[in-house]
């Protein structure tokens, strides 16, 4: 039994990094009331979510399991319904499920419906008064219908990173955005909320940057909002901030072309990229002597408002940094 666990802590995501919490594990087997959550991607096997997850649950003294799973665009329906159907706690999506998730779900919170993206479902049951009900936070269990909700806190952990990791105040600041995928379209939309002066958006299909552009005009008058790089190659940005996957692999190209930006004239640049620690943009950043911060801060601040939408607790933030850290970084 013991072996047979093990393994599952460590396909779920845990690794011996965290051993206390595999010791602790075993005292608590997995059994017929076990709940669970789970985090869906195409990759997925790079993620660090369960590292981060599994040691909070136990933290809050719950008897939840947060697994990992490879999931394609195409089955991502039928993966919502079998894990509603199972009476799973919630989900986190990650690459590249976020847009698609805006229609598979029953129900959009503001924050999804204000972003434009899903990258947190929770399941809830309908009461007989008619109110929903969080799975997590009910005291026994589901009878009746369960919808899943779609929320965005990726939009917070983005803005808690940018100030905690960067030390940023973004009003009145000139960003240099790359890429307008769901991570990134989330990133524009919230600079643009908190006042910042110019975005530049950069993206390799430029009728996706353009319709997110068009939007920023719309709903947040006080950002100009331009597709492409600044005029001129010496302008000076704020920011930079990559929301593209390049960096993933160690041979990836910048996501960036040099001949148009210069990384000199930038004194921040962050990569949500957090796993490899440092990606050849990072790299080549604190070469050009910028500050510089991975999307680690991201994904802990916004796992932590994702694990507090299910169980309706204060997140354990410093486990779970201390966790995730560990995963990512090993003895360094």
């Amino acid at each position: 039994m013991a072996n047979g666990l093990a393994v599952f802590l460590l396909s779920a995501g845990w690794g011996c990094s965290y051993s206390a919490r595999v010791d602790d594990l075993f005292q608590r087997p997995i059994g017929a009331a076990t709940r669970f959550c789970a985090v869906y991607g195409q990759p997925i096997r790079h993620s660090g979510s369960p590292a981060m997850h599994n040691p909070a649950l136990a933290k809050l003294g719950l008897d939840w399991r947060y697994l990992a799973f490879e999931v394609s665009p195409d089955a991502l329906g039928q993966a919502i319904e079998g894990a509603r159907a199972m009476h799973f706690v919630g989900l986190n999506l990650t690459v590249p499920h976020k847009l698609l998730a805006l229609e598979l779900v029953d129900a959009l919170d503001e924050s999804a419906t204000t972003w434009g993206a899903v990258n947190t479902i929770c399941f809830e049951a309908k009461s007989d008064s008619g109110d929903w009900t969080p799975l997590g936070q009910l005291p026994g269990p589901a009878t009746g219908e369960i919808r899943a909700k779609g929320y965005n806190t990726d939009a917070d952990g983005i803005m808690l990173a940018l100030q905690q990791d960067l030390g940023l105040s973004l009003a009145g600041q000139r960003v240099l955005l790359l890429g307008a995928g769901g991570a990134g379209q989330v990133a524009a939309l919230k600079l643009a909320a908190e006042g910042i002066a110019e975005l530049h958006l950069v993206n390799r299909t430029v009728a996706k940057a353009e319709q997110l552009v068009g939007e920023i005009a719309e709903r947040f008058t006080q950002t100009k909002a331009i597709v492409g790089y600044p005029e001129n190659v010496a302008d000076k940005i704020d920011l930079v901030l990559n929301a593209t996957s390049l960096g993933l692999k160690p041979d990836d190209a910048l996501p960036f072309d040099e001949s148009q930006f210069s990384l000199a004239n930038a004194p921040a640049v962050f990569d949500m990229i957090y796993q490899p620690a440092l990606t050849p943009l990072l790299t080549k950043a604190a070469d050009a002597g910028c500050r510089t911060a991975n999307g680690l801060g991201m994904l802990l601040w916004q796992g932590a408002k994702a694990l507090e939408i299910w169980t309706g607790q204060a997140a354990p933030i410093d486990v779970m940094r201390t966790a995730l850290e560990s995963h990512i970084y090993g003895d360094e």
